[in-house]
């Protein structure tokens, strides 16, 4: 499953389409190495990489959020929750069963999807809602 950054994800707001950017290409690396026969290598660098970088990300969105008064706040913040336990649950599998190929597939196919549809729906709607309130 190949994964492309394309301007339509674009929020509107530099610093979360900046950190998308950032995510895409790590996933990109992803499925690169797993291209090349060396997504095991690969898997555990994404995983430390993420176990970091979604906390911040997350954080700065959620910040946004509450500053903006969100309405739908609470929603999407346990999707930021349910994500991070998906990262947590994948990594405490490869530091026990190590970067076997199905963990690497699973990997790559789980966060890529959700990465796509969080972006494409939820985060966009929070960018709406931001410039519908700029504009009034």
């Amino acid at each position: 499953m190949s994964i492309t950054w394309n301007n339509n994800l674009l929020t509107g707001v530099e610093l979360i389409d900046s950190q998308h950017k950032e995510l895409f290409g790590r996933f990109d690396s992803l499925v690169a190495a797993c291209n090349q026969g060396k997504g095991r290598d690969e898997v555990m660098r994404l995983l430390q990489f993420l176990d970091d970088y979604i906390r911040e990300h997350f954080a700065a969105e959620e910040q946004l959020q509450i500053k903006h008064n969100y309405p739908h706040y609470g929603e999407h913040k346990a999707q930021h929750v349910s994500f991070v336990a998906d990262v947590d649950r994948l990594k405490k599998q490869f530091l026990s069963e190590g970067a076997t190929l199905p963990l690497v597939i699973q990997t790559n196919q789980a966060l890529v999807n959700w990465l796509i549809q969080h972006i494409s729906s939820v985060d966009l709607a929070f960018a709406r809602f931001i410039k519908e309130r700029a504009a009034s």
